[in-house]
């Protein structure tokens, strides 16, 4: 599934080649995702002019002169812009929007993303989804004391707290692991338990490992590839994540790897000691 660093990365790329383009219209292929596609969506998209586009989590917020589109990756979903006039449409490429010289083109195989249009920012800001989203990575208030006050109360893993998005955005099970490596945390602590000076190296650590996944284009397991289609390659230089049974590069103690919330973990039980 794409996580921020993919997001961030697309938009990125995204906004290399269209921003200030005005959208000559859209091709959709296939209706049917998380959030049905409008059947108008290309009469709403022309001779829009793209200003911008915001990321909030993983959602992307598409500002033109008059109205947003809002998408979402899914967990398969891809965005590439190609050279317009591209005729080589494959299984999956479900909807292609067109800025004259160059076309975005989204590709899902499993349909769990969606694209919709809404009239506003304030409207795609106050979509249910967004608005339940817990403090960007990045942002000032994503800090110590804000993390010790939101876990005060949570006795569940911090692994397990820090996936599901209530707290932070984007620390998804790939950069989770890293950064608790990095901490020297154990995945099992119970949230609540970990002090103001833990959860100090657990924010620098979370701000760290992401953006060097970012530097790094991400992470490709399977589907993922940047809005330029260059594959990523974090993993390729992970400390645990996918290293069970290989040497910690810290302390050479085994990585072990452990299921949680359904999810594989991977740490040193050595470096990370409860």
């Amino acid at each position: 599934m794409p996580e921020l660093p993919e997001v961030e990365i697309t938009r990125r790329g995204l906004l290399k080649q269209l921003k200030g383009r005005k959208c000559k219209g859209a091709m959709v292929r296939e209706t049917r995702f998380r959030k049905p596609t409008p059947l108008d969506l290309s009469q709403k998209l022309t001779e829009k002019r793209l200003l911008d586009i915001h990321r909030r989590g993983k959602y992307l917020v598409w500002e033109f002169d008059e109205g947003v589109l809002l998408s979402h990756l899914g967990m398969s979903g891809v965005l590439r812009v190609l050279p317009a006039g591209t005729r080589s449409v494959q299984k999956h490429d479900h909807i292609d929007i067109n800025f004259g010289d160059w076309i975005v083109r989204y590709h899902d195989p499993r349909r769990f993303g969606f694209m919709i249009w809404l009239p506003t920012l304030e409207a795609a800001y106050h979509v249910p989804e967004i608005l339940s989203l817990g403090v960007e990575p990045f942002s000032e208030q994503f800090n110590a004391r804000y993390l010790k006050e939101s876990f005060s109360k949570i006795h569940s893993p911090i692994k397990v707290a820090l996936l599901g998005g209530k707290y932070v955005v984007g620390v998804g099970n790939i950069y989770c692991s890293e950064s608790l490596f990095r901490a020297g945390i154990n995945p099992k602590v119970p949230a609540c338990k970990l002090s103001l000076k833990r959860l100090e190296a657990l924010v620098r650590s979370i701000k760290e490992v992401l953006s060097d996944a970012i530097e790094q284009g991400g992470s490709t397991l399977k589907d993922f590839v940047s809005a330029e289609g260059n594959k990523g390659y974090f993993t390729l230089n992970a400390s645990v994540y996918g290293r069970e049974g290989g040497p910690c590069p810290v302390c050479g103690t085994k990585i072990k790897k452990i299921i949680q919330a359904e999810r594989a973990t991977y740490f040193c039980p050595t470096c990370q000691k409860n």
